[in-house]
């Protein structure tokens, strides 16, 4: 990984070479038609994985500029590792948003590749099918030599591969937790990251490593982005009213502040514009807040005992706030029908395809496998020695895949559309 750069002799830093790979690469344009939580748009335009995406980058960027500043260290360097691990930390998730993720780990817990429980030969490994998880997923897609590329998959730096695991531990270290950090096949190459930066263990036993400083930062960006954006999107689609959509966004200011809003407001007479005008203070407001937490809590953060995200510890008046956007968005956004309808779709295409391609892969001998196995691009390496390195190209292939193209491929092999 980061021996190639040594290798680069123009002006750009390390962390920026990090950020222009990222961005110019193809699994990240694949995220523009990625669910993020609403159905991919059609005449009303709201956010998908890359735009997401793209705002992460930009508030990581500010939290990481503003704390080095506060802290005396390079404000460019922090602010391009912070905004580079933005960029890619949704990479792996599979299409149809988390549900795409549950219909991954159910298909092998209770669906029909559970009879593929008694051939992977290792208690960890089935652990990962079982347990599906995207942000593991990003890791192996930035780390994982495919068939045909480079070693040591992006090629990026030990410090923006760090600051995407929020997650330091494998599935089996699980236990209370929902989410993991890298899969069994993964643990070696996040233990050279890690023993290169100096970041300590928790539980050596487990892999259980302290998170690096920088997670916080990343973590936050994306806690801040998906919570305020998702309500602006909400309103344009209607799900929010206009009068319900400012009463959620004034919270986060005091009397003075609002009636300052309020002033600017009246010189603007696009609703939509408004709405942006607000949704833009309040992510103001909270990166501040993120970073004075981040000061404050330095110390803890740097040794690896600070274990609570940042909008979690933020001043009392903007994390009720904060709040009360969540359990509506928990409410009337996440469990509308429109989000319902996407996932109970996407995890029936997930399910059908997981369940004709390990079908494929587990009997290349038929003369349907053979057909379906060609369709899957050489970079997958599906002829594994192993039961687990089998399943993982599979799921290589389809966690990569659009939204568009998961459905396309979906009717094609059921036999719904005929090209």
């Amino acid at each position: 990984m980061e021996r190639y750069h040594a290798e680069h002799a123009d002006d750009r830093s390390e962390f920026q070479r990090d950020y222009d790979r990222l961005i110019f690469s193809a699994a990240f344009r694949r995220l523009q038609n990625k669910t993020q939580v609403f159905p991919l748009p059609t005449n009303i335009f709201v956010h998908n994985r890359l735009t997401h995406s793209l705002e992460v980058a930009s508030v990581g960027r500010s939290l990481g500029s503003k704390i080095a500043q506060k802290l005396g260290l390079n404000a460019d360097e922090i602010g391009s590792i912070v905004a580079a691990a933005c960029l890619a930390h949704d990479m792996g998730n599979p299409p149809f948003g988390h549900s795409g993720e549950t219909a991954i780990s159910s298909f092998f817990s209770e669906g029909k590749g559970l009879f593929l429980k008694k051939l992977v030969q290792n208690e960890n490994q089935w652990h990962d099918l079982i347990s599906f998880e995207g942000n593991a997923n990003t890791f192996r897609l930035l780390t994982h030599q495919f068939c045909g590329r480079r070693e040591g998959g992006f090629a990026l730096t030990y410090s923006t591969l760090a600051s995407i695991v929020k997650y330091p531990f494998p599935s089996t270290a699980l236990s209370n937790k929902t989410k993991f950090g890298f899969f069994f096949s993964e643990i070696e190459s996040y233990q050279c990251i890690a023993k290169e930066l100096g970041i300590n263990y928790l539980d050596k036993k487990n892999n259980h490593f302290a998170r690096y400083p920088l997670v916080f930062l990343v973590e936050a960006a994306d806690d801040i982005c998906y919570q305020i954006m998702d309500i602006e999107d909400a309103h344009k689609l209607k799900i929010l009213s206009t009068e319900d959509t400012k009463a959620l966004l004034f919270n986060f200011f005091d009397e003075k502040q609002r009636n300052r809003r309020l002033e600017i407001l009246k010189m603007v007479t696009d609703v939509n514009e408004q709405i942006a005008y607000l949704r833009s203070s309040v992510i103001g407001k909270l990166i501040d807040e993120c970073v004075q937490v981040f000061v404050e809590n330095e110390k803890s953060l740097l040794s690896g005992n600070y274990n609570n995200s940042l909008i979690n510890n933020i001043s009392a008046e903007y994390a009720q706030a904060y709040k009360i956007c969540s359990d509506l968005s928990q409410e009337k956004i996440y469990r509308s029908q429109e989000v319902i309808d996407v996932e109970l779709s996407g995890y029936k295409i997930i399910s059908t395809l997981l369940e004709h391609l390990t079908e494929a892969v587990f009997s290349p001998e038929k003369k349907y496998s053979q057909q379906l196995l060609m369709r899957i691009p050489t970079q997958y390496e599906t002829s594994e020695s192993t039961v687990y390195g089998k399943i993982q190209a599979v799921l290589d292939y389809i966690s990569g895949m659009t939204d568009i193209y998961a459905l396309d491929l979906y009717r094609k092999i059921t036999g719904i559309n005929i090209p």
